[in-house]
């Protein structure tokens, strides 16, 4: 994962926490930051950054931040500062021993691709509300039980939203056969 990456996933978790049901903005961070850590003392350790900057890191315009910034954001977000940087190609922290990581590993993937989809703002809410939910593998198991469902998939869209699925769309009931992965 790339450090901008890595930095929206910290404000959409922190959000979260802070019982907002949305990521926090960049300004909210700054301004958080600048609330909770700027009263950190005199020092050589930031205790500010910009909007600007952070727009930059998670951009990609600047790869890279300062060590001071990695520290302050790391003590705001309470991650370790050898989060706040660049994955090297090809790494992966699979931790699947229980049920907890996998939670983690789901709501870090519909993140991600919820950020893909970024272009169709219907799917890639879907994906933020899915990562969003206490029991993510629940939900995913319910869609999956919903899908195996000949029909149900239709009537559910039908009744929670009239007229999304146009006449002589796909049916599941006809053809889930075909359509099925295994």
């Amino acid at each position: 994962m790339k450090l901008g990456e890595k930095i929206r996933y910290l404000r959409e978790v922190e959000g979260s926490l802070r019982g907002l049901n949305r990521p926090m903005t960049q300004l909210e961070i700054v301004r958080a930051v600048r609330k909770e850590l700027g009263g950190a003392g005199k020092g050589a350790q930031k205790t500010t950054i910009s909007q600007s900057y952070l727009s930059q890191i998670e951009s990609g315009a600047r790869p890279h931040m300062t060590q001071s910034s990695r520290a302050l954001l790391a003590k705001f977000f309470k991650v370790h500062p050898g989060f706040l940087v660049d994955d090297p190609d090809g790494y992966h922290a699979e931790l699947t021993s229980d049920l907890r990581t996998t939670e983690g590993q789901l709501d870090v993937w519909l993140l991600q691709g919820s950020e893909r989809f970024a272009g169709d703002p219907e799917v890639s809410a879907v994906l933020i509300k899915a990562a969003r939910e206490k029991d993510t593998r629940r939900c995913l198991l319910l869609l999956g039980a919903i899908l195996e469902t000949p029909g149900l998939a239709d009537r559910l869209l039908e009744a929670l939203q009239p007229g999304l699925t146009p006449a002589g769309s796909r049916h599941y009931a006809a053809g889930a056969e075909g359509r099925r992965i295994r």
